[in-house]
């Protein structure tokens, strides 16, 4: 349920007032739950809750493999379908207080931008330097994410990210309310087919490139990171420290470099 078909009411032109039906991205709740546990509670767009799921716990450094879940599947006592249970392999530890209080993406384990950049590069290794990629691909990557955004298409309301692979082949594009959501759905995806780690693909996210989109694609590696819009200064100085390769503003042929030049081509 991507999208929700509502009343409302069209002004506009010399027309009077009128009624018609529309279409608005669904947002809902969703509680993620380790043993039975919940360690967070999202706003997302329904659908694709497993890889959410996945992906989220990958990026905060729970998993680190496919074969760390013993089971993924809706809380079969939220009728609703809000709420995820995550089991995990004997041999998977959680520390559940340092989780609930120090989730990344909520409160960045730390009170300013340089402890959240030495916490998460601490707990995830610096990117290698031997993936490259040409501008030209680059360049032609937004109009391919664009063309496989068919719930954007008819709400205009919702977040994507994409994928790709060296050639520039679209490899999997999720959509969301939340750009992290959405980035946590790819990655989730990636994890649960076999495909971590990403370290030969490009991150392409419709808005900015936040703190959090360049911490999660670390926990990924993906070294590649571009955002049709303007990423933030912790986002740029994450992603010189973590050694990824962060574009903004990639639209209309053109582009911004803010780290990990070396890489394209």
């Amino acid at each position: 349920m991507k999208s929700t078909r509502i009343l409302v009411w069209k002004v506009g032109g010399n027309a009077p007032p009128r009624r018609e039906s529309d279409e608005v991205a669904t947002e809902e709740p969703l509680e993620i739950r380790i043993e039975g546990r919940a360690v967070s509670i999202t706003l997302r767009t329904p659908g694709d809750d497993e890889e959410l799921a996945a992906g989220f716990l990958l990026t905060e450094g729970v998993l680190s493999r496919a074969s760390d879940i013993a089971t993924i599947r809706p809380n079969p006592r939220n009728p609703g379908g809000n709420s995820i249970d995550l089991f995990l392999r004997p041999e998977v530890t959680v520390d559940f207080p340092s989780l609930t209080r120090h989730v990344f993406t909520s409160s960045s384990c730390g009170l300013c931008g340089k402890a959240s950049i030495q916490a998460v590069c601490r707990r995830f290794r610096k990117l290698p330097t031997g993936f490259h990629i040409r501008a030209s691909l680059l360049r032609s990557l937004p109009s391919l994410m664009r063309s496989a955004q068919p719930t954007f298409d008819r709400t205009g309301g919702l977040h994507a990210a994409a994928l790709f692979d060296r050639q520039g082949k679209l490899l999997v594009l999720r959509e969301d309310v939340g750009r992290h959501n959405a980035v946590d759905k790819v990655i989730g995806h990636a994890l649960l087919t076999g495909s971590i780690p990403l370290d030969a693909s490009i991150l392409l996210v419709s808005g900015r490139a936040s703190f959090e989109i360049v911490q999660k694609s670390l926990a990924a590696r993906i070294p590649v990171v571009a955002a049709v819009s303007a990423p933030s200064s912790l986002a740029v100085d994450l992603a010189r420290r973590a050694g990824t390769t962060l574009i903004g503003f990639l639209r209309e042929g053109r582009m911004n470099l803010y780290a990990g030049r070396g890489r394209i081509r």
